[in-house]
């Protein structure tokens, strides 16, 4: 597959202790799969600025995209930008634009825009600003890095700005085949068929359904007719499913 790639940092020390469950990972996911980028890894980090910038550096030098949420709101913890700043040896304060913004939009609710709400207009030289049309507060893409909100619905229309800008590629498609199998009695049988198709992905995935063991078989690809043609052998295999 020769589709772009993306990986995802996840920061926040809340994520970590498990008060707050990661939905942004699985959003980001669908919609990387549908505009045919391939989301290749995900990492979490803690609020530290040190282990933001290592994390940070690794993934934007292996893969096309990287992905960031949390750690951009106007409290003191939220260091996400100074982080990136940071990795790419950039200055950050705050831009006329973004504060701009923020101002027009604290007007607006009556409101202050006070010193810590213009934190979130500190912005890395060089960068470009996403558009929150949620919260108004920006994102910023620098790089080949897209920074967004940790709040979900902020994420997800953060997501929806940014994406149109991208090019992709062709649309992953999949399609998949549960039995009541274990993975042991299938394995020699479903490696053959992924080496046959070299050019499409083929995992297993076991699963426990009302008692009985089996295994989901997923075929994923950009080619129709080639998914199309390796699920029809996948079927005649392994017979009719679940």
């Amino acid at each position: 597959m020769t589709n772009p790639t993306a990986a995802m940092l996840v920061i926040g020390d809340e994520i970590l202790s498990g008060r707050t469950r990661d939905a942004n990972s699985y959003h980001l996911a669908g919609e990387l799969t549908r505009h045919g980028i391939r989301l290749m890894e995900i990492r979490m980090v803690a609020d530290e600025e040190a282990d933001i910038v290592a994390a940070l550096n690794a993934l934007r030098d292996r893969w096309d995209h990287v992905f960031t949420s949390g750690g951009i709101g106007p409290t003191h913890d939220d260091i996400t930008a100074d982080a990136v700043a940071a990795a790419f040896g950039a200055g950050i304060d705050v831009r006329e634009d973004a504060r701009a913004l923020l101002a027009a939009h604290y007007q607006r609710s009556g409101q202050e825009l006070n010193a810590a709400r213009l934190r979130m207009a500190r912005i890395p030289e060089g960068a470009s600003l996403i558009e929150n049309p949620v919260s108004v507060a920006p994102g910023f893409t620098i790089g080949n890095v897209h920074v967004m909100a940790g709040v979900p619905n902020v994420f997800q229309a953060m997501v929806a700005s940014v994406l149109p800008t991208l090019t992709g590629g062709e649309p992953l498609l999949s399609q998949s085949l549960s039995v009541l199998r274990g993975e042991g009695e299938i394995a020699e049988g479903f490696a053959t068929l992924a080496a046959e198709y070299p050019d499409l992905s083929l995992g297993s995935y076991p699963f426990q359904r009302n008692g009985a063991y089996g295994t989901s078989l997923v075929i994923r690809g950009t080619d129709p007719v080639q998914l199309e043609a390796a699920m029809k052998k996948l079927t005649a295999l392994f017979g009719e499913p679940a």
